[in-house]
C-alpha cells in the first residue's frame, strides 16, 4: 500500500467572489496566501513527495507550504467547467433552474457545456494514480476542491449526489492508501492545518 495525502489549494479572488474556477489559471488572492502561510502541514505528511496541478493557485500554495518546487502533474488540475468558468453557480441554480436541479443530479455524470463530468475526472485521474502506486513512494498532492472530491468518490463509493460521507474542510489534508494497481481507500480526512 503506497500512502497519498491531498491538500486543496489556498482562496483566490474568484473563491472569494464565488465564481467557477476550473481549468482557468486564478492565482492565490493576498488573503489566500495569507491563510496558506498560516498552515502548518504535519511533518510525517510533509516528507513526503510533493506535487502540483499545473495551475498557479495550487503550485504557490505547495511552495509557500513546502518551501522548494513541487513537481507538476497535468492530470491534478481542476475539472474543467467550460462555459461556466467565472460564473456563480448561484446564478446558474437561479437561471438554469429545473435544467441545472436536474443535471446536478446526475453525480458523476454531472456536466457543465463544453466541460468534463466528475467521473471523466476521474477517469483523467486513474492512471495517475496507477502510476503513484507503482513508484510506491507516500505522495501529496496540492489540487483543487473537484479533485479532492474525485478521489473521496473513488475511496468510499460516493456518486456526488447528496452530502460527501463527511464534509470536507478546507484547511485540512486529508490522507489516502493506494493498493498496488491504485486503487484508492481513505485514511483519513480533515487532519487540520491551522498551527494552533
Amino acid at each position: 500500500m503506497t500512502s497519498l495525502a491531498m491538500i486543496r489549494h489556498g482562496p483566490t479572488a474568484w473563491t472569494e467572489e464565488n465564481r467557477i474556477q476550473g481549468h482557468s489559471d486564478i492565482p492565490l488572492s493576498a488573503g489566500g496566501r495569507d491563510m496558506v502561510c498560516g498552515w502548518r502541514v504535519p511533518p510525517d505528511l510533509a516528507a513526503y513527495d510533493w506535487v502540483s496541478s499545473p495551475l498557479s493557485r495550487a503550485r504557490e500554495t505547495a511552495v509557500l507550504l513546502s518551501g522548494k518546487q513541487p513537481a507538476v502533474e497535468p492530470r491534478l488540475k481542476e475539472m474543467n467547467y467550460g462555459e461556466w468558468e467565472g460564473l456563480r453557480l448561484a446564478d446558474l441554480r437561479s437561471e438554469l433552474g429545473d435544467e441545472m436541479a436536474a443535471n446536478e443530479a446526475r453525480g458523476l455524470d454531472f456536466r457543465p457545456p463544453g466541460g468534463e463530468s466528475p467521473r471523466q475526472l476521474q477517469d483523467r485521474l486513474r492512471p495517475w494514480l496507477a502510476e503513484v502506486a507503482a513508484r510506491g513512494r507516500p505522495t501529496l498532492v496540492v489540487a483543487h476542491h473537484g479533485v479532492l472530491r474525485a478521489l473521496v468518490s473513488l475511496a468510499t463509493g460516493w456518486t456526488l449526489t447528496g452530502r460527501p460521507p463527511e464534509k470536507l474542510q478546507w484547511a485540512a489534508a486529508h490522507t489516502f492508501r493506494l493498493d498496488d494497481n491504485g486503487g484508492v481507500s481513505a485514511e483519513r480526512l480533515n487532519i487540520s492545518l491551522d498551527k494552533t
